[in-house]
């Protein structure tokens, strides 16, 4: 019973390894999967500073400028003014950047697909829901965020 956890984090980077495969043969090669964590993050609010994104990938306010950085520079975000401070800047998804998280959901869903077809659509659901289940219970505990575990 000890495996699980190995073969969760063996299925989410198998996934994630497909996910990429299939990014760089549609013009996203040179997307990483750790910009896939700073993306999530972004595509769930409308702008974020350098502090918050930090925070959220637990990283310093530094990394997390050299990553808005790269991804400005590849065209995958850009910075706005603040609305309330103007010592701070807001990053947001640009067109390129959602087109990316497009590709990213339609490969899952595809993958998900494939997984209905190897275990069935029943099992696949119950999967679903015990997943859910252990995050729930995981987040009583503490907060439980898509970030990676450096």
């Amino acid at each position: 019973m000890s495996d699980l956890p190995g073969l969760l984090a063996l299925t989410f980077r198998a996934v994630m390894d497909d996910v990429h495969e299939q990014l760089a043969a549609e013009g996203f090669g040179d997307v990483r999967p750790a910009h896939g964590f700073a993306f999530q993050f972004l595509s769930h609010r409308d702008g974020a500073t350098a502090v918050e994104l930090a925070e959220h990938l637990g990283v310093t306010k530094q990394a997390a400028v050299q990553l808005i950085d790269e991804l400005e520079r590849r065209g995958y975000v850009h910075r706005r003014a603040h609305p309330t401070d103007r010592r701070s800047r807001l990053v947001a998804l640009t067109t390129r950047g959602w087109d990316c998280i497009e590709r990213v959901v339609a490969r899952s869903q595809q993958v998900e697909q494939h997984w209905a077809t190897l275990v069935g659509d029943g099992a696949l659901d119950g999967l679903r829901d015990c997943l859910t289940a252990f995050v729930r219970d995981a987040a009583t505990r503490r907060p439980v965020t898509l970030r990676p575990v450096w």
